[in-house]
């Protein structure tokens, strides 16, 4: 009889990094006093929010996600809002002045899951929702096998604006975006992003590494929530051979959640 085989092991996501307090010179000395508590309202622009907690960080982009990561749901609910209208007359890079209009998000603000895509496409800018044309709904049918519905999930792209002829976001442009990103990620709060692509994992994570490299291993984004890189959907529909993968990593993405996918239906 042959010895049975040990089960094999789950990949993780690395553990988080964990804040430090800063050494002190003479350990007699008293700790340092807390940040401020500041009075804000969902209407409160991110950048006066930021100076207000300049005591915290002097990176104003950290500022704001560390104050928006604070509040209770219902504000982080509201600033969603008011962070979406910023985005509707966002001036801050080039595609402002040829968007139809800007595409902010779709789905539960409060979701466990984020997805993060690239860049909205015509149909996208047209009805100014994330991921509404052939590949989006290649996107929910994934979602749905999940065992989520396309409300249950929160999802955005890197850059709110639709580059011309559907290209690749220039650098200059993710840059300019990446502020929205970040403080969209720190309201929502998620377990897991599901970067989709290269141009999201790579928006997120500051690597130029290719997906085909970086997908299906766990990351960190700023070494506190898990990231699973995988394929982009438009990429599935030009390589179908490729779903296979996107599902094994969607499957990763649940036993870090604690979930099975839920039976097929015949």
């Amino acid at each position: 009889a042959h010895a049975a085989r040990p089960a094999p092991e789950v990949a993780r996501p690395p553990a988080p990094t964990a804040p430090h307090e800063a050494p002190r010179s003479n350990p007699a000395d008293p700790p340092p006093a807390p940040a401020p508590t500041v009075a804000w309202s969902a209407a409160t622009p991110a950048r006066e929010y930021a100076r207000t907690i300049a005591p915290i960080t002097q990176n104003p982009i950290a500022a704001a996600a560390a104050a928006a990561a604070a509040l209770p749901p219902e504000e982080r609910r509201a600033r969603l809002e008011v962070l979406g209208e910023e985005a509707r007359t966002c001036a801050r890079c080039a595609l402002g002045a040829t968007r139809h209009q800007a595409v902010f998000a779709r789905g539960n603000p409060l979701s466990e899951i984020c997805f993060v895509g690239e860049g909205p496409g015509a149909d996208e800018a047209a009805q100014g929702v994330p991921f509404v044309g052939e590949a989006g709904r290649l996107l929910d049918r994934m979602i749905a096998g999940m065992g989520y519905g396309p409300n249950d999930v929160y999802v955005c792209n890197i850059v709110k604006c639709r580059p011309p002829e559907n290209r690749k976001p220039l650098p200059a442009e993710t840059a300019a975006c990446i502020p929205f990103v970040t403080e969209q990620i720190a309201l929502v709060q998620p377990r897991v992003i599901v970067a989709l692509g290269a141009t999201a994992v790579q928006g997120l994570l500051g690597t130029t590494d290719g997906i085909t490299h970086l997908r299906g291993k766990w990351k960190l984004y700023k070494g506190t929530t898990a990231v699973m890189p995988t394929f982009h959907p438009a990429y599935v529909l030009r390589q179908p051979s490729a779903k296979r993968e996107v599902w094994d990593d969607l499957k990763q993405v649940l036993s870090y959640l604690g979930k099975t996918p839920p039976p097929v239906r015949r």
